[in-house]
């Protein structure tokens, strides 16, 4: 697979990639170290850097000439051997016959550097590309080179990695093109075979005009979101004008090629090697989900499993990771849980990219199968191994994302057992420098096991080293503590995520469960708007390279979080320049305590201005889980001018939990509730999140009463407020709307502070 595969959006029709700024520093950081043999064969030879008319010396690194093909040899042409057209030497001169040496232009000479030259050269490239004149001097001097020598291989050395990148990324960005044009001719088939959506019944004449007529639009601001997502990839790359051509430089052969052959040789990896790797980390995977004690010892404060590290190390033969890299920290976590899903089902979940992040939501900001290595056997794709990346996130703009690339592969342990691993891949060869990289996996994942009547058990061992950074205060002990991106947060998402398709798929819901919808249609129709909402919610909101946050003070000391986009054609969000602000805070109450104070409709005219002191109706009531706290609801409010509706979406599990709601249209929600479409209906949703705050300890007092038994840690909330602050795309941010929106929520986080008498919090 030579494409990236994105999605960034819930719906089917809308995909969308990951910067591919992200991706190229990223890469580049890879790329600069190659091993020194193969750069030894690229750079063998080398020619002078060409006549002083033409540039010279002078000619920036973006124009220095390359082979077009990876395996070509790079030449490269240095001024110091040779000084310009027209010129003669003295040797000439002296020879006697000058007159006709001058009528001659002097023949170009070529310089080879030696292995052992190229070699030093290259492993002083790892430490600096960009070499200062004295260390240009030392090295000329140690390799018998000329410092303008040593300044065009290091020049033309960035260059080459510069332009492999290119070629890669338009490679990347030609597939996507490709598959864009192949929506586009999909929907147009739609529409020629256009249908009544209720009972799939061919339309009449005069049905049929109305219904191209729609389509034909929607059609229309489909075709130009994506021609909007292909510019801003241009625009991105900073390569090419917006709506220019992208052509890719490396010619035919390269648009065969895939993209695994760009990191044979420049990565370093082979299939062989990546399979060995795999292989290993497969075993350490079973061992560290099925071993019980020295290996993980269970905590008698928080129950919480702890891995043995100096037995881990004894286990596995790993040697001390701090050695020669920067400061780096270990969270390694195991959790065991239940899930509502049938095993096929979950393992094609782990193997589809974008069936993943759907599973993740509030985890995973973006992700995509860079290339796949190995397909796999029969229908459920044994074996198969994946070149993938992630950008896991926490859902609040304070707490960097973590950008990891690695190596899935999934492989059926028995009839009734799978097991699908992670590992990063940044040490399969030694000449990659692992410490570019900020989070690595070590073996992670889960041992799935068939409990049969759809349930699966999983065991997820979660093992990360990641370098040490600075967190923010609120977010500091959670994250610290492996809590934020450990098992018990996986598993806790999947179970919940799970639950949820089962109560979609449902057929037979009892009344209790669906209150307010008549069809089983109209019940699946609103599940699906409050799941998209959600996903909007959950990508609003992190700290993905998405979003550019800028800080401003509330009114109430805290600090809020603001950023704007411009939405020219998404259907799925109101059209125009959005705002979104964000805020996050500390209370000393419990999660579950929170939670259920922010979803019940009767406490909301506490804290929510908007409602202005009206009461809320709930008209409709859609579980979606077996906690009763997970349920869709629509509200609306007493309003005799304008009513409006409101639909709200609450999700809970054993670690977070969001409350997330949108004013609706009620002409197009009403639709909804008959079981129409709802792709199309335009929602900007608003809302919290709620974490632990990290701090576990043994309960102050033993007692059978429930209330007493909880620890006396306190919530993390994550307020988000989103307003459409102009109807056209074209307009700029005015700051009226961001004091606004400062109120807005400075009050509202004082009325939530009064109504749960936390005020000094």
């Amino acid at each position: 697979m030579a494409g990236v595969e994105m999605s960034t959006t819930p719906t089917s029709r809308t995909k969308d990639f990951f910067a591919s700024p992200t991706l190229s520093l990223s890469l580049a950081g890879i790329f600069r170290h190659a091993n020194a043999a193969g750069a030894a064969e690229v750079l063998a030879m080398e020619v002078e850097e060409g006549e002083e008319g033409s540039g010279g010396g002078g000619r920036r690194e973006g124009t220095v000439e390359i082979s077009s093909e990876n395996s070509g040899p790079m030449r490269s042409r240095s001024e110091d051997e040779f000084e310009g057209e027209g010129e003669h030497d003295d040797d000439d001169d002296a020879a006697g016959d000058g007159n006709n040496v001058k009528k001659k232009k002097k023949r170009k000479k070529y310089h080879r550097h030696t292995i052992e030259q190229i070699r030093e050269m290259e492993a002083f490239f790892k430490e600096s590309p960009h070499p200062d004149e004295k260390q240009r001097q030392q090295l000329s001097k140690q390799l018998a080179l000329s410092p303008r020598q040593v300044k065009f291989w290091f020049q033309n050395r960035r260059t080459q990695i510069k332009a492999i990148q290119e070629r890669h990324e338009n490679s990347l960005l030609k597939t996507e093109m490709e598959k864009l044009r192949e929506e586009n001719k999909a929907m147009r088939e739609t529409i020629n075979k256009a249908c009544c959506p209720s009972c799939g019944m061919a339309t009449t004449s005069s049905e049929t005009d109305t219904s191209l007529t729609t389509e034909e639009h929607h059609l229309r601001i489909e075709n130009a979101k994506l021609k909007a997502e292909v510019e801003k990839l241009r625009a991105a790359l900073g390569k090419y004008p917006p709506g220019g051509p992208s052509s890719c430089s490396a010619g035919s052969r390269q648009e065969n090629r895939s993209s695994l052959d760009f990191y044979t040789g420049i990565f370093g990896l082979e299939k062989s090697r990546i399979m060995e790797v795999v292989n290993q980390a497969m075993e350490e995977l079973i061992k560290m989900a099925t071993a019980g004690e020295p290996l993980w010892i269970r905590s008698v404060e928080t129950g919480r499993e702890i891995l043995n590290y100096d037995e881990y190390m004894k286990e596995f033969g790993v040697q001390n990771p701090s050695s020669g890299r920067p400061k780096r920290s270990i969270e390694a976590s195991r959790e065991t849980g239940v899930v509502f899903m049938d095993l096929p089902r979950l393992v094609q979940s782990f193997n589809d990219v974008n069936q993943w992040k759907e599973m993740f939501p509030c985890l995973i900001s973006k992700a995509a199968t860079v290339d796949v290595i190995s397909n796999g056997e029969g229908f459920n794709k044994n074996g198969a191994v994946q070149l993938m990346f992630a950008e896991v996130q926490m859902l609040t703009p304070v707490v960097p994302t973590r950008e990891i690339y690695f190596v899935r592969y999934c492989k059926q342990l028995s009839a009734e057992k799978w097991a699908i691993v992670d590992v990063s891949i940044d040490n399969v060869e030694d000449n990659i420098d692992a410490s570019l990289v900020k989070c690595r996996k070590r073996p992670s994942g889960c041992i799935v096991e068939d409990k049969s009547n759809g349930h699966c058990k999983v065991t997820w061992v979660e093992h990360l080293e990641c370098q040490k950074s600075t967190v923010h205060t609120l977010y500091r002990t959670i994250v610290n503590s492996g809590l934020a991106f450990g098992a018990r947060h996986w598993t806790a998402t999947l179970q919940l995520q799970c639950e949820r398709i089962v109560f979609f798929m449902a057929t037979n819901v009892p009344t209790k469960d669906s209150t307010g919808v008549a069809t089983l249609a109209g019940r699946k129709s609103i599940l699906k708007l409050a799941q998209r909402m959600t996903w909007s919610f959950c990508r609003a909101i992190g700290a993905s390279s998405y979003h550019s946050w800028n800080k401003v003070t509330s009114k109430t000391g805290d600090d809020i979080r603001v950023s704007s986009r411009k939405n020219l054609n998404d259907p799925s969000e109101p059209i125009g320049v959005i705002l979104c602000a964000v805020s996050s805070i500390w209370l000393p109450v419990s999660p579950s305590v929170l939670f259920d104070f922010l979803r019940d409709e009767t406490h909301k005219t506490e804290w929510d201005i908007m409602s202005n002191g009206g009461l809320l109706q709930t008209i409709a009531n859609l579980a979606k889980g077996q906690d009763r706290g997970n349920a869709v609801t629509i509200q609306t409010m007493n309003s005799k001018d304008n009513p409006t509706w409101v639909i709200q979406d609450c999700c809970t599990n054993a670690y977070e939990s969001t409350v997330v709601y949108a004013p609706v249209d009620v002409n197009g929600m009403q639709s909804v509730i008959t079981g129409c479409d709802s792709s199309n209906v335009a929602v900007l949703p608003s809302g919290f999140s709620i974490l632990p705050d990290g701090l576990e300890s043994r309960p102050l007092v033993i007692s059978s009463r429930q209330e007493e038994k909880g620890t006396e840690g306190g919530s993390l909330l994550t307020m988000a407020v989103q307003i459409l602050t102009n109807t056209s795309p074209a307009a700029k941010l005015s700051m009226e709307y961001v004091e606004s929106v400062n109120t807005l929520m400075s009050c509202t986080l004082r009325n939530i502070k009064t109504s749960l008498q936390c005020e000094d919090s």
